[in-house]
């Protein structure tokens, strides 16, 4: 299973890791994901979603079917 976010696309980033004597050797910075049940008014159910920590601050402030009609995910 991939480490991404279902709802914002959010995916591991590549980085360097710099030593002290300055060797950089290649590291993975992965995204804060977390497995959520959440409530879908539209079709009153609930979805299970991996989904960042920052989309689960957002869907806080407004529901899955609005979150994801600005994302472009969903029309109508």
């Amino acid at each position: 299973m991939a480490r991404r976010c279902d709802l914002t696309g959010k995916r591991p980033n590549i980085a360097n890791k710099v030593s002290h004597s300055n060797i950089k050797t290649k590291k993975r910075q992965l995204p804060n994901l977390q497995m959520k049940r959440v409530w879908w008014a539209e079709e009153e159910r609930f979805v299970t979603l991996k989904l960042s920590t920052r989309a689960l601050r957002t869907l806080r402030k407004m529901t899955l079917g609005q979150f994801l009609r600005d994302q472009g995910l969903v029309t109508g």
